[in-house]
């Protein structure tokens, strides 16, 4: 789908779903608290949704679904979470409950389960255990052959959509010896299995979400027939790995949806509050404050960019792109969230507020991305296990290896760029060569902003060079990185996988990431994006807020760029557009401010 016509689409969702301030909307925010207040799951946002196509977006076309390209669904649910997270977090849920079946399963699986979908049928992905949580290889239940198919017998729990939903794709264990060949998936109707054979778990009240469904399911003896099996006998848990990937990377859009709401209405407050004689948005301290969210808002923005688009154009290196976005994004939004509350002050607190009570949800409900599939020790584990493949890669890659990876590049942050059709065949549990194109292509990114600022006028010209600077320096830790992995391996020899010292280079390693993703976003999508981007102070100071990771306390921006970045974020408000490159319209607002002024 073009950006266009993504455009287009994200409008006519917008204009369905209505001014969420406006309580007569289809979620507004009055009643998705009422639903949080209550712990009430929303089936009706559920299903209007459903009613509307929303899911659909996220299915292959050949089985009946409309999916072209996954950042179609990615952005779509990013303007149902902005609303309700709740309600974008059970549809996420369903969505990539299908992944295994579209990575393994069969065209009568597919077909079958989107047609279930469609007539607003919801899936569940069994496949955490009580007792084991992310140890998979631990997991216990089991599948003992029968004649005609499998009983199962065992728990899954912490599942979403566990009790709603009528269909759950389970991990169980088929070998007799433990091992990754141990394991196969299923798929069971829980309308096809005797009463007794299935009992679903009481749901666990949350901290946020309160209104999900998470649960769990107690199997006995649960008969599935040989139709049931996705892939083959023993390939389950790749099967299952390599669905985690694709989840990883689109559950960023549930933090960036969450910022980007608590970001407008701290504005909403900002913009008319007045203080010391003038509007806070214009006390400094506070300008930045918010010119700073924004910033790490678009950090975010640019690597789920990548990250969504890896999915298609470069799935052999997605065990890299949807660890790094699953580690970052969420961790460094969290704390943008805890600048925002510092501004908004003591209206963040309010539950019931009639302008500000979607804030404290917001808040509640943004941690949900750095646990779900996969939290940040699996995250960080899973880059650390690959880190010394791709800094050597990284400092001594050919000539030719850098070049293919800045053609990938072009397609990666590009976002008027076609993209390949997803082929789950193609993606791998490690990426073979240490290949990771962002890093890879951040100096040619660099080169190509040097190239741009020439043409640029004068206030930005120097401030697209101190960006190419910062990021230079930034892509040049890799050699720190591969010599500070060195010399931890040497001293540690074979405690070096499990050291803490090693997860604290991973850190390092997605922030290398993710300035490249910022400068990459810039030179392949510039010419797409629309008024008031590109931003030359935008990114300067994007690139800041990546390096303020690792020197907190040094700047390299002023005044002038802050003031400049305002204008960008205002402007933004002001037009009523997501808080992101992709700058959609958004529901026309109907409901004054006379709710924020109080």
């Amino acid at each position: 789908m073009s950006k266009s016509d993504l455009t287009a689409l994200a409008a006519e969702l917008e204009e369905y779903l209505g001014d969420p301030h406006d309580p007569g909307s289809r979620i507004s925010f009055n009643r998705v608290l009422d639903h949080d207040e209550h712990e009430e799951y929303p089936f009706g946002f559920v299903s209007q949704l459903r009613r509307w196509g929303v899911h659909e977006y996220s299915l292959p076309a050949e089985q009946g679904g409309r999916a072209g390209n996954v950042e179609t669904g990615f952005n779509l649910m990013r303007l149902v979470a902005r609303r309700d997270s709740t309600t974008a977090t059970a549809l996420v849920i369903t969505n990539l409950s299908f992944m295994p079946v579209w990575i393994a399963g069969t065209d009568e699986q597919k077909s079958r389960l989107i047609a279930h979908m469609k007539r607003g049928g919801g899936l569940s992905w069994g496949l955490t255990e009580r007792a084991h949580g992310s140890d998979l290889i631990a997991n216990e239940m089991v599948a003992e052959k029968t004649e005609g198919g499998w009983l199962l017998t065992g728990e899954k729990w912490l599942i979403g959509n566990a009790t709603v939903a009528d269909t759950m794709v389970l991990c169980a264990r088929t070998g007799k010896r433990n091992g990754p060949g141990a394991y196969s998936l299923f798929i069971l109707d829980k309308w096809q299995v005797k009463a007794d054979a299935v009992e679903e778990l009481p749901v666990e009240k949350l901290h946020g979400l309160r209104a999900l469904d998470l649960s769990g399911l107690k199997l006995k003896g649960a008969f599935v027939p040989d139709s049931a099996l996705v892939g083959g006998e023993g390939q389950g848990l790749e099967i299952a790995l390599k669905s985690t990937q694709v989840a990883r990377a689109v559950i960023s859009s549930l933090s960036m949806s969450a910022v980007d709401t608590g970001l407008r209405l701290t504005l909403d407050f900002t913009e008319q509050r007045v203080l010391f004689g003038g509007v806070v948005s214009d006390v400094p301290y506070s300008r930045r404050q918010l010119c700073e969210a924004f910033a790490d808002l678009m950090i975010a923005d640019a690597l789920s960019l990548g990250a969504v688009r890896s999915i298609q154009a470069a799935p052999e290196q997605l065990s890299i792109w949807s660890s790094v976005v699953k580690y970052l994004a969420p961790t460094l939004l969290e704390k943008t969230m805890s600048q925002l509350n510092v501004v908004l002050g003591a209206r963040y607190f309010l539950r019931a507020h009639p302008h500000y009570g979607p804030y404290q949800k917001m808040l509640r409900d943004l941690l949900v991305a750095n646990i779900a599939d996969g939290n940040t020790v699996v995250n960080l584990r899973n880059i650390g296990q690959q880190l010394e493949g791709l800094l050597a890669t990284a400092g001594s890659a050919t000539q030719e290896v850098r070049d293919g990876a800045a053609e990938r590049a072009a397609t990666l942050f590009g976002m008027d760029r076609e993209l390949p059709v997803y082929d789950g065949s193609r993606q791998e549990l490690f990426s073979r060569g240490g290949l990771d194109d962002a890093v890879l292509a951040g100096p040619d990114g660099v080169r190509r902003l040097r190239e741009i600022a020439k043409d640029a006028k004068e206030a930005d010209r120097e401030r697209l060079l101190a960006a190419a600077d910062v990021a230079e320096e930034m892509i040049g830790r890799i050699g720190v990185l591969a010599s500070k992995a060195a010399e931890l391996k040497a001293r540690l020899g074979r405690g070096f996988g499990q050291s803490a010292e090693l997860f604290d280079l991973s850190k390092e390693y997605c922030l290398v990431h993710a300035a490249a993703a910022v400068v990459l976003t810039y030179v392949h999508s510039h010419e797409a994006l629309e008024d008031p981007l590109p931003s030359a102070a935008l990114l300067l100071l994007q690139l800041e807020r990546v390096r303020r990771e690792l020197y907190p306390h040094e700047a390299v921006t002023d005044q002038s760029v802050i003031d400049d970045v305002m204008q960008v974020l205002r402007h933004l408000h002001r037009e009523n557009r997501l808080f992101s490159h992709w700058q959609f319209p958004l529901a026309e607002r109907v409901t004054d401010l006379s709710a924020a002024r109080t």
